[in-house]
C-alpha cells in the first residue's frame, strides 16, 4: 500500500496496536527492575531473556502442535525440519558443556530424568492434549501473549492439571523405570553429539522423504512482503532463523541460570500457590514434601526461574503482537472449542508433570542436553499427537482434513 503526495509514492505508514505495545514495554521495563531488586540480576536476565523467547516465538509462529499437525496432515515438514536443527544446534552446545560440568564457575545441570512407564504414559498424554488444546507449553504461552482468549482457557486447565500432576507424581515414579541415562556422560561428547546429531538428522530426512513422496517437491516459500529492519520489528520470521535464535537463547539460559530452558514446572507451581491461598493443603502432598520443592512453594514465585521466564514469554509475546498489528482477542468461541481447550489443557499438564516436561523442557532441552529419556517423550508424544488430529473434527477442529 503506498500514499501519493506530489505526484510521489511514499511507503504507507507502519501502524501497530499503541496499547498493548506500551503496556507490554512498560511491564518488560518494570518487572526487570523489580525482580532485579527483589530477588537478584540473574533472575533479572532470565525474566529479560524468557522476553526474546516471547517475541521470537510469536513473530516465526513457532511451535510444535500445528507443525506436527502439518506433517501428519499434510504431508509438509518445513516445521519440523527447522525443529530438528533448533535442537541440533543446542546439542552441539549442551553436551560439551553439561560435560564440563562447572565451566564458568557455576555448576550446570541437564534435562535429564528416568526412562520410563512416566515419561511414556505422560508424553503420549501430552501429545493428545495438545492437539485439542490448540499448543504445547510455549505455544500456549506465545498464543496468550498475542491476545488468544481461547488459549487463556487452555492455560487455566494446563495449571490445573499441572497441579493434579504434582499429587499423582510419586505414585507414578513407582513404576518400571531405567534410571536417567545421559549419552555425554555414557558414551563420551564426540559419540553422543554423532548419536544425537544423526538421530536429529534421521527424523529430518524422513520428512523430505514424505513431502517429496506426497508433494514431488519441498515446499517454497514467496518472498516476504516487508524488510530490514520492519521485518524484524514486525515479523513474520523464517522458522530457520527462528530456530536459530531459539537454541540460542536455551545455551543462554545454561548458561544463566544453570539449567535449560523449561515451562511446565512454573504451571504446577502457580496451581500449588492458588490452591494453598483457598485451603488446600498442598504442602502435605508428598511431592511439596521434597526439600527443593517445599522450597519454591514457600519463596516468591519470583525466585522461581521457570516462572519469570514463563512471564517474560508471555509480555514478550505481547510485545511482539503489538508490533505487528495483530493483539486481537475474541470472546465469542464455540463450546465444543472451549472443552476441547479444557480437556487438552488439563491432559498436557498431567501429561507434563508425569514425563517431565513438555516440548520444551523434555523434547528440546532434553534431547539436547543428551537425555535418552527425550527420544522417548518425542516418540510418545507424536503417537499421542496422532490421536488429539484424530479426534480434532469431533469438537469442530480441523483434523485429517487436507488444506
Amino acid at each position: 500500500m503506498t500514499d501519493t503526495t506530489a505526484g510521489q509514492l511514499r511507503p504507507a505508514p507502519i501502524s501497530f496496536d499503541r496499547g498493548p505495545v506500551w503496556f507490554a514495554s512498560l511491564a518488560l521495563a518494570f518487572g526487570t527492575i523489580v525482580i532485579w531488586q527483589l530477588v537478584d540480576l540473574r533472575q533479572a536476565a532470565l525474566f529479560f531473556i524468557g522476553s526474546l523467547m516471547g517475541l521470537t516465538l510469536y513473530h516465526a509462529s513457532f511451535g510444535f502442535t500445528g507443525g506436527w499437525r502439518r506433517m501428519v496432515v499434510d504431508g509438509r515438514g518445513h516445521a519440523m525440519r527447522a525443529q530438528m536443527l533448533m535442537i541440533g544446534v543446542a546439542a552441539l552446545a549442551f553436551i560439551p558443556l553439561l560435560t564440563l560440568g562447572n565451566p564458568f564457575g557455576q555448576p550446570l545441570a541437564g534435562a535429564t530424568a528416568p526412562v520410563g512407564v512416566s515419561v511414556l504414559l505422560g508424553a503420549a498424554m501430552f501429545g493428545l492434549g495438545m492437539q485439542l488444546g490448540g499448543g504445547c507449553g510455549s505455544g500456549t504461552l506465545f498464543t496468550v501473549g498475542g491476545g488468544s482468549s481461547r488459549m487463556l482457557v487452555t492455560l487455566a486447565f494446563f495449571i490445573a492439571g499441572a497441579l493434579l500432576g504434582t499429587a499423582h507424581l510419586p505414585f507414578w515414579l513407582t513404576q518400571p523405570s531405567l534410571p536417567a541415562i545421559s549419552l555425554g556422560a555414557s558414551l563420551g561428547v564426540p559419540v553422543a553429539l554423532m548419536v544425537t546429531l544423526a538421530g536429529l538428522a534421521s527424523v529430518a530426512l524422513l520428512t523430505v522423504f514424505v513431502e517429496r513422496r506426497r508433494h514431488g517437491s519441498l515446499e517454497t516459500f514467496a518472498a516476504p512482503s516487508v524488510h530490514g529492519w520492519a521485518r524484524l520489528l514486525r515479523g513474520p520470521w523464517p522458522l530457520v532463523g527462528a530456530g536459530l535464535a531459539l537454541a540460542g537463547l536455551n545455551v543462554l539460559t545454561l548458561l544463566v541460570a544453570g539449567h535449560p530452558w523449561s515451562i511446565t514446572y512454573g504451571f504446577g507451581l502457580w496451581g500449588a500457590k492458588i490452591a494453598q491461598a483457598v485451603g488446600v493443603p498442598v504442602s502435605s502432598w508428598e511431592f511439596w514434601t521434597w526439600p527443593a520443592q517445599a522450597q519454591a512453594l514457600e519463596a516468591s514465585v519470583l525466585q522461581d526461574s521457570t516462572s519469570v521466564m514463563d512471564f517474560g514469554l508471555i509480555l514478550g509475546a505481547a510485545l511482539a503482537a503489538g508490533l505487528a498489528g495483530k493483539f486481537a482477542p475474541k470472546a465469542a468461541l464455540p463450546l465444543l472449542s472451549l472443552i476441547a481447550a479444557a480437556i487438552g489443557g488439563v491432559l498436557m499438564g498431567y501429561g507434563a508433570r508425569l514425563s517431565f516436561g513438555c516440548n520444551i523442557g523434555a523434547l528440546f532441552s532434553g534431547i539436547a542436553s543428551g537425555s535418552v529419556h527425550g527420544w522417548l517423550w518425542f516418540a510418545a508424544a507424536f503417537v499421542g499427537s496422532l490421536g488429539g488430529i484424530l479426534l480434532r473434527p469431533v469438537f469442530g477442529l480441523d483434523g485429517f482434513k487436507r488444506k
